[in-house]
């Protein structure tokens, strides 16, 4: 059987490894095809489609788009997206701004509850990547605020931690058309997180086309429930690891594939689109 993992990170986000070491460790991995689904960017598509030919591995150009609604943070997966599409690339552009603001506010209510962390420190390890909170983490364990990222976030900037906050401006709904319209299957990321089954029925009915259904934080319980919602609804099941290469070492490449099947099912449905 063939396999893949459609949900990879690179350094263009919040991951450690470039494109080009993700398509390589993937291939050795024995993956036939692998999504990467950065944060609010698609900047390694074409270094990781380069990469994929002399790997003979298919990448899946997809991203990882935030949006808000019911005060949550709602992580949305495009596949099969055109990654050009003026619309989605302009939208991108106002998103790492969001970002970068959002950076200055958590590192404000940090200051609030005596932990001083200066957004240069959060930037220098992001680089030229999109920033995320798993940055502002890795940053709180430079400075020695806490030992470890999970910490981090169990502690300041978890959902609902007291340093948390929202900082996306798009809607789900706005989210969703985004996707679609730049030619993309849109498919509701670790669908768990969201802790509200009353808000996941909310996305189905906003038109996502899928459920990320195996994904390392989902129990087996999880992964029957979420099977049975998807075929009730005639949604498409994805699935990946989530790596982010060093950034969470406990998370390899692989450690969560799907079947080659889904993927034809996720083309499939592109055509219909």
């Amino acid at each position: 059987m063939k396999f893949a993992d459609l949900h990879l990170h690179t350094n263009s986000s919040d991951g450690t490894y470039t494109s080009e070491e993700v398509v390589e460790k993937s291939k050795r991995c024995g993956l036939s095809a692998i999504s990467i689904v950065d944060h609010d960017t698609v900047d390694a598509i074409d270094s990781a489609l380069e990469a994929a030919e002399d790997n003979e591995i298919e990448v899946i150009p997809g991203i990882e788009l935030s949006a808000e609604c019911d005060g949550k943070e709602i992580h949305i997966l495009g596949y099969l997206i055109d990654h050009r599409n003026k619309d989605l690339t302009a939208k991108i552009k106002i998103l790492k701004t969001n970002r970068i603001d959002r950076v200055h506010k958590i590192t404000d209510k940090l200051k609030d509850l005596g932990v001083v962390l200066a957004p240069k420190v959060v930037f220098d390890i992001a680089q030229n990547g999109i920033i995320s909170r798993l940055h502002i983490a890795r940053a709180l364990v430079e400075v020695r605020a806490v030992t470890t990222t999970g910490e981090a976030f169990r502690r300041y900037i978890g959902d609902s931690s007291p340093a948390y906050v929202l900082g996306f401006k798009m809607s789900p709904q706005e989210t969703i058309s985004l996707i679609k319209n730049a030619g993309g299957i849109p498919v509701l990321a670790h669908p768990y997180s969201l802790h509200s089954d009353e808000l996941t029925l909310k996305l189905i009915e906003l038109g996502i086309m899928g459920l990320e259904i195996y994904y390392p934080e989902h129990s087996q319980g999880m992964i029957n429930f979420y099977l049975d919602l998807a075929k009730k609804y005639n949604l498409l099941a994805t699935g990946g690891s989530d790596c982010h290469g060093a950034a969470k070492p406990e998370v390899r490449i692989g450690s969560v594939k799907v079947p080659y099947a889904l993927v034809e099912e996720l083309k499939k449905a592109k055509e219909r689109l």
